[in-house]
């Protein structure tokens, strides 16, 4: 693969508050190859550090949301015995999760299309995922005789519960839209022909939200996964008098007494 189309396998734009970040490998399902995972990494690293943007949407180009590491490339390595190499992309790939995990802007997963071994895990990491009806996920690593990375271990579980995790990662299989919504993969699902005017309805509808309080709350929401409920009601009193002093807290209770719409400028 050459410079110039590594250079486009990650695109990322920002528009009204949005940073729209996608892979963009189509014609290999937007499967990682290269220094893609490490292209990811700084997309989404300049989206967090940005004043500019109040929420994250991940998505694949074409009929994809991202298949994972690329076959031909595992192929490669493995018949060079190229051990470091490998071992270097599993560890961009935890690059990724992490950085994923620290930022304070809500991320969506805009999953267009298949999302399978390490796209699966990275859909997994966001906040929550909007599928579109013919979207389907799978913890496809033992297909090739690999192990889940991409911190698929520790979010599968915490969505679906330990024995659902089990069966999910053993069997190795594909879950469609449907069943991904039932079990608790997938938070909403959309007909295929309304996929991408939900997502930026959405998107939009998070952006217009007040920062401070969208931040505290996944802060929040985080944390309640470790800690017990005294330091959860101390940690909801600390941030509730934070935003109760905010500007925009008082844009929001004036906004309401007035009757209109408010507008929220993240102060």
């Amino acid at each position: 693969m050459s410079v110039t189309e590594m250079a486009d396998s990650v695109l990322s734009r920002v528009e009204d508050g949005v940073a729209w970040i996608t892979l963009n490998r189509p014609d290999r399902l937007n499967a990682f190859a290269g220094d893609m995972r490490d292209r990811l990494h700084d997309a989404i690293d300049r989206a967090a550090s940005s004043a500019e943007v109040r929420v994250m949407v991940i998505t694949g180009a074409g009929r994809g949301f991202g298949t994972g590491a690329d076959v031909e490339v595992m192929s490669d390595l493995l018949g060079r015995g190229d051990d470091a190499t490998f071992e270097r992309l599993v560890q961009s790939g935890m690059w990724v999760i992490r950085r994923l995990r620290s930022v304070e802007q809500p991320v969506i997963a805009a999953v267009n299309g298949p999302a399978a071994g390490a796209g699966a895990a990275l859909a997994l990491a966001c906040d929550f995922r909007v599928a579109s009806a013919r979207a389907s996920i799978g913890l496809t690593f033992n297909r090739i005789g690999l192990h889940p990375d991409w911190g698929a271990t520790y979010t599968l579980p915490r969505l679906v519960g330990p024995g659902r995790a089990a069966e999910l990662v053993l069997t190795g299989r594909m879950v469609d839209a449907e069943e991904a919504a039932r079990i608790g993969l997938f938070e909403r699902v959309v007909p295929a022909d309304q996929f991408e005017e939900a997502v930026r309805a959405l998107a939009a509808e998070l952006a217009a939200k007040p920062p401070m309080a969208l931040r505290f709350a996944k802060q929040s929401l985080g944390a309640s996964l470790h800690a017990d409920l005294d330091a959860m009601l101390n940690a909801e009193r600390e941030r509730q008098m934070a935003c109760f002093r905010s500007a925009d807290a008082k844009e929001g209770i004036t906004a309401f007494n007035e009757k209109r719409t408010p507008v929220f400028r993240g102060e």
